[in-house]
């Protein structure tokens, strides 16, 4: 019996983030992790969803550094996150936790 070969294809989150609610669910679920890395990826895919040279245009940064810095394997300065999620027309909300 021959096996069904399977494509396999790389998932791109950024391909699936159309609308600012999708965006801001998906940022929300990045913060919600916790672990920085996960959250810089997420504002970079959120990034690229609404077209990094835009965003690299409104921060002054380069595009190239912007997606090296917004990579899962970055490690962004924070005022880079700064300036990114102000460029895609975000801003920061801090509560105090529940515990």
């Amino acid at each position: 019996m021959k096996k069904a070969k399977v494509k396999i294809t790389k998932w791109d989150a950024a391909e699936h983030l159309k609308t600012e609610k999708d965006m801001a669910v998906y940022l929300e679920a990045a913060i919600e992790d916790g672990d920085p890395a996960v959250i810089s990826a997420a504002i970079g895919d959120v990034a690229r969803a609404k077209g990094m040279s835009r965003i690299a245009r409104k921060t002054g940064l380069g595009r190239e550094s912007l997606y090296k810095a917004l990579s899962p394997d970055g490690n962004p300065e924070f005022a880079t996150i700064v300036k990114v999620v102000r460029a895609l027309g975000l801003k920061f909300h801090i509560e105090a936790s529940a515990h």
